[in-house]
């Protein structure tokens, strides 16, 4: 071991002197070890919160897609019996790539739902109760009555539980489905209009769909929309992250005139927004780390000014300025390092463990921190991802090395003669 690496490891708090420590190497040791708590601790933070934000993307993003499906192959402007009469075809055609799993036909549209004086506006899927569960969860989401009650001709409809709610109506009531087509007449404009009767309430978990989404018999949706919306074949794939790639690659293999759509091409804007408050939160998280990398900076400064005579006899004797540089390197190096191992350590230590951490510290303190009837979300979710700790350590290791550089340049361009006339 090289005599710069021993005595920066001694200055860090890592190494001991044979001789018992002064008051100066007990405060110098002191400002390292609270500057590598400074560390470690941002470190963590960064982990944690990532880890949890993660976790409820990946929450939310189940839920959406246990009503939604991976990719939607549509035909726009085609009439709705014609693409439901060779869907089979279709997705027979598709069926033969391998990441396809399971296809259904639909039908969708934009509507709006009237009961009493209430009026809603929502997001119309048509379906086939016997081929859905091949692409999405839906028939496990309802809370009354089930997917297999939306029969052809029977004109049922399912609502989201949230919808429902707002239109305060139960299983067996009717309600009244204005299409935005409609005909013209002496009397002026009339919307076309059709009964429905609720068969069935389902929960998501996801408000946006839970208030605004309703479901119906693919046949039913075809005649009362057959003049708006659009239709195709639903698939579901063994991947979802590579969606858009099996997505270009069947719109490639299909009929001219249909194109295939995928699930982050429908919810972009979401996901869009989650992407920057994740980068937001992990610069706002980071300036923890640059606090504690200006709070090792200024122990290293204090450091070289408490070593000062150290310093200057170092020189006398024949190190160079390179050495001494070196030295304090290796100090505010060994710091960070050990800093961030810990934060590292910690902050992946409580991110796999948030389901018991969290429960217990709910029940010590007789708080809530998701009530479910707010969030939807019983339990804190988390998912760490190594991505984030890769990025999370490499950025405080080269914080911790910038704020090396300074402290070690001063050391170094200190002249002995002048240190050890003053002292």
């Amino acid at each position: 071991m090289s005599y710069e690496f021993w005595i920066g490891a001694r200055y860090a708090g890592l190494a001991r002197s044979r001789r018992r420590g002064r008051s100066g190497d007990r405060f110098v040791s002191f400002i390292a070890a609270s500057s590598m708590a400074g560390i470690a601790l941002g470190v963590a933070a960064l982990i944690i919160v990532l880890s949890v934000m993660n976790g409820f993307q990946v929450q939310v993003r189940d839920r959406m897609l246990s009503v939604l499906p991976h990719i939607e192959l549509y035909a726009p402007g085609v009439p709705h019996q014609q693409v439901l009469e060779g869907w089979q075809d279709l997705a027979a055609q598709v069926g033969n790539d391998p990441a396809v799993q399971g296809a259904a036909p639909f039908v969708a549209a934009q509507g709006m739902i009237a009961r009493g004086q209430a009026l809603q506006g929502v997001q119309l899927r048509g379906i086939d109760p016997a081929q859905e569960d091949a692409v999405s969860e839906l028939s496990q989401q309802f809370m009354v009555g089930s997917a297999a009650d939306l029969q052809p001709g029977s004109f049922g409809i399912a609502l989201g539980l949230q919808l429902a709610r707002a239109l305060r109506v139960n299983l067996g009531d009717t309600i009244m489905v204005l299409a935005p087509q409609g005909s013209i007449s002496p009397a002026g404009f009339t919307p076309r209009m059709r009964q429905f009767t609720v068969s069935g309430v389902f929960s998501t978990g996801h408000y946006e769909y839970d208030s605004a989404l309703a479901f119906m018999n693919v046949e039913d949706a075809a005649r009362v929309f057959r003049d708006s919306g659009t239709s195709g074949v639903r698939l579901r794939i063994a991947d979802m992250q590579a969606a858009p790639q099996v997505a270009s690659r069947l719109e490639a293999a299909l009929p001219r005139g249909f194109l295939a759509q995928d699930w982050t091409q429908n919810n972009r804007t979401w996901f869009a927004a989650v992407q920057t408050e994740k980068r937001m939160m992990f610069i706002i998280l980071t300036l923890i780390v640059a606090v504690a990398a200006f709070n090792l900076l200024s122990s290293l400064v204090m450091a070289v000014k408490d070593k000062r005579s150290d310093i200057a006899i170092l020189r006398s004797i024949g190190a160079t300025p390179r050495e001494i540089a070196r030295i304090f390197l290796v100090q505010g190096s060994l710091i960070g390092v050990v800093g961030t191992a810990l934060g590292l350590g910690l902050g992946m230590l409580v991110a796999f463990n948030v389901d018991v951490i969290v429960p217990f510290i709910e029940n010590l303190l007789g708080i809530e921190f998701l009530p479910q009837q707010i969030y939807f979300i019983s339990e804190l979710p988390s998912e760490p991802q190594a991505q984030d700790i890769i990025v999370v350590g490499v950025t405080s290791l080269v914080l911790s090395l910038l704020a090396t550089l300074y402290p070690s340049w001063r050391a170094s361009s200190l002249q002995p003669a002048q240190v050890l006339r003053h002292d």
